[in-house]
């Protein structure tokens, strides 16, 4: 297994650069064009997420063999406020900011598997996984 990629998530910028580096790991394991479209958007929206909400932070990018199966997991990070609710947050319609609240539901939809850890006052870890 090659050793996990970070992104600092700091600006606009590198929101593009997650894009980037998610579309580069998803092709060289051989993901079809509609898995590649659904973990890009996932990340594009959880990195999007970490900026705004998060006030910035990482994405820990890592390729995954188990049973024969590849895939990625992504797992994004921020000493932000934390989410109060995070039931509430998962809801689609939910924002607190001015987007479509589509962020979290969405995202927990393209993923195979979606978690989902947050404190308020000291940040918040979301980890999702896509199996090729």
């Amino acid at each position: 297994m090659e050793k996990p990629e970070t992104i600092s998530i700091q600006s606009s910028g590198d929101v593009v650069l997650v894009r980037q580096a998610v579309r580069h790991f998803a092709v060289a394991i051989g993901f079809g064009l509609v898995d590649q479209t659904k973990i890009v958007t996932a990340a594009s929206e959880l990195a999007r997420n970490t900026l705004d909400y998060g006030g910035g932070g990482t994405m820990m990018l890592e390729k995954l063999q188990a049973g024969g199966r590849q895939g990625l997991r992504l797992t994004f990070e921020d000493q932000g406020p934390g989410i109060a609710d995070i039931e509430m947050a998962l809801k689609d319609g939910f924002t607190t900011g001015k987007g479509l609240g589509m962020g979290l539901s969405g995202a927990k939809r393209l993923a195979s598997e979606f978690e989902i850890e947050s404190t308020v006052g000291e940040g918040t870890r979301i980890t999702i996984v896509r199996w090729k």
